[in-house]
């Protein structure tokens, strides 16, 4: 499998990362990318930027390297109701977007029940593209619904590199990762291998995740790192929904 992309990294702007932008995006030429997403932590996240920074993203080029830069965000979701922390209007400005659940930033209740909800809201949202890190269990999810919605919405689902690293904080990933992509294969849902990067050299690092993925015998062309052109489609098909539901962007 040849990997061209990553969807999931962060520079120092995130709080608790150690590289720039440009750092990142030479790391990327280095170990051959053809792209990759920077989707630092929307604002309340403790340490993180200010709305303004994400307002000013149209300012970065788009190419560095001969790499092509997917400039966003890893929202927060906050609540069951899937409600995240950009507004729309900023939202709109974003080349792609993650909704995750982080135990600082999530103030709903965290039964199955709840935090299946909160995702499947969040997946009915047409400027979200991904769904980072579902694989906590502390956070338990109905998978089969949550494949299920995503197919429906044409979101993709992440299979994160750093939940799998040994002596992480989330607990029961492996396992969790394995069931969702079960699902993910029945109901033919895209599913993204995201590093997490919060470190230059980790960027495009898959030694815990494609183990996960080769496991579960995951259909190569449902993996979006090993095609930017799938990952543009998938993103266009977002934006054919804000159309739709008339998201004024």
């Amino acid at each position: 499998m040849k990997i061209v992309l990553d969807t999931h990294a962060h520079t120092i702007v995130s709080g608790h990362a150690y590289n720039t932008i440009r750092e990142m995006a030479q790391m990327a030429k280095e170990k051959g990318l053809e792209a990759f997403a920077l989707t630092e932590h929307a604002p309340q996240m403790p340490g993180t930027c200010h709305e303004f920074y994400f307002q000013n993203l149209h300012i970065v080029p788009r190419e560095m390297y001969g790499v092509r830069l997917f400039m966003g965000v890893e929202l927060n979701i906050m609540n069951e109701k899937g409600e995240v922390d950009l507004p729309e209007n900023t939202l709109c400005q974003m080349d792609i977007a993650i909704a995750s659940i982080h135990g600082p930033c999530y103030k709903g209740e965290r039964t199955e029940e709840a935090i299946t909800a909160a995702y499947l809201a969040a997946m009915e949202n047409p400027l979200i593209h991904i769904i980072g890190h579902p694989d906590d269990g502390r956070y338990p999810v109905d998978y089969e619904q949550l494949a299920k919605k995503a197919k429906e919405t044409g979101t993709i689902l992440e299979v994160n590199n750093g939940s799998l690293r040994p002596g992480g904080f989330r607990v029961d990933t492996r396992k969790n990762d394995l069931k969702m992509l079960e699902y993910c294969k029945k109901y033919e849902v895209p599913v993204t291998m995201g590093s997490d990067a919060h470190m230059d050299v980790d960027l495009a690092d898959y030694s815990y995740a494609l183990p996960v993925i080769e496991e579960s015998h995951f259909p190569e062309e449902l993996i979006v790192n090993t095609s930017a052109e799938l990952l543009k489609s998938c993103i266009r098909y977002k934006r054919n929904m804000w159309k739709q539901k008339k998201v004024n962007c």
